[in-house]
């Protein structure tokens, strides 16, 4: 199979266009660890664990909101992080029926994080 993205590259990769993209890439930097930085002049490529996130500025196309499930190594901790970084709680920590600690949080930005801890099954 040919390789249809950049290498080192996901072939799906979600974007989140934001009126503030500045803050939210500091909010996913500081909550999630990301690695990347800002970018105004073009797509901010941010790294979490082995998967990208790209986010841009909504100024052409309108911001558009999403809906992002996210393992972490410890739910509590970063859930605090969100939390302190302004996140609405929508779902405190909780075990769920198929066995991952999560949490939900929406960011300021409309985002909903679904914050998960896998645990064994």
């Amino acid at each position: 199979m040919t390789n249809l993205s950049p290498p080192g590259w996901p072939t799906v990769i979600p974007r989140i266009f934001s009126d503030d993209a500045e803050a939210l890439v500091a909010f996913i930097t500081g909550v999630f660890e990301a690695q990347g930085d800002f970018h105004q002049d073009r797509p901010c490529e941010l790294r979490i664990g082995d998967s990208m996130l790209m986010v841009s500025s909504g100024e052409v196309r309108g911001s558009y909101a999403a809906c992002l499930y996210i393992y972490v190594a410890d739910v509590e901790v970063c859930f605090a992080k969100a939390v302190a970084a302004g996140a609405e709680v929508i779902e405190a920590p909780l075990v769920t029926p198929y066995g991952d600690r999560r949490a939900v949080i929406r960011d300021r930005w409309g985002n909903m994080w679904q914050i998960a801890e896998y645990r064994n099954r």
